[in-house]
């Protein structure tokens, strides 16, 4: 009989609602879970975005630095070419200045090497190189021009004997002394100087003869 009086109770709507509750719950963090994600996406997208705009920034000035510093090195290059030409005119004045002063140079040089028993008929230029020829009356006097031209001359140098060979001359004539000599050839270079070089050169040369 007492078993009979209990009261039933019915707790599926309980059960139906706490899961309802849950299911809300659920629904609602996954809400605020896509808020939140979009919210950190959108944040990082933008900063991601500020950072490309500051480098393609930084990129473009570099650019725009390497286009000043290229100008830069053309104008330079430029410049240092105007300086390379005036400089190659410059020497080339220079040598033409110096150019018409040896043959003077070359004759008075000539005179003041030339040993006592030696005799030029022949002189031929090409360039900065001469070609002597004449007579000796002896080796040892060409070798002693050979000496002068290579150790005091202050305009030629270089001395180069090409040939040499004993001749017999006559003097006064027909009816003159048969007299053996020694014919030579010899090439020597000329120095070519700067002008400021030239008048300690001839001064050296004057010196030289001086102590003759």
């Amino acid at each position: 009989m007492l078993f009979r009086s209990m009261i039933r109770i019915n707790l599926l709507p309980h059960r139906e609602q706490k899961r309802e509750r849950r299911k809300r719950d659920f629904n609602g963090q996954l809400v605020i879970s896509a808020i939140v994600g979009g919210g950190i996406v959108f944040l990082g997208g933008m900063f991601i975005n500020h950072e490309i705009e500051n480098q393609n920034a930084r990129n473009e000035l570099i650019r725009s630095e390497n286009q000043k510093l290229d100008t830069q090195i053309a104008e330079i290059k430029d410049l240092e070419g105007a300086i390379a030409s005036l400089k190659a005119r410059q020497n080339a004045v220079e040598d033409l200045q110096s150019d018409r002063t040896i043959p003077v140079h070359l004759f008075d040089e000539l005179v003041k090497m030339t040993p006592e028993g030696v005799y030029l008929n022949k002189l031929e230029q090409r360039d900065m190189q001469v070609t002597l020829s004449g007579m000796a009356q002896s080796n040892e006097r060409v070798a002693e021009f050979l000496r002068n031209l290579s150790e005091r001359s202050a305009w030629l140098e270089k001395p180069q004997l090409e040939e040499i060979r004993e001749n017999e001359i006559r003097t006064r004539g027909k009816d003159g002394e048969i007299k053996r000599a020694h014919e030579f050839r010899l090439n020597v270079v000329v120095k070519r100087q700067a002008p400021s070089d030239a008048a300690t050169n001839a001064q050296v040369a004057l010196n030289n003869a001086g102590a003759n």
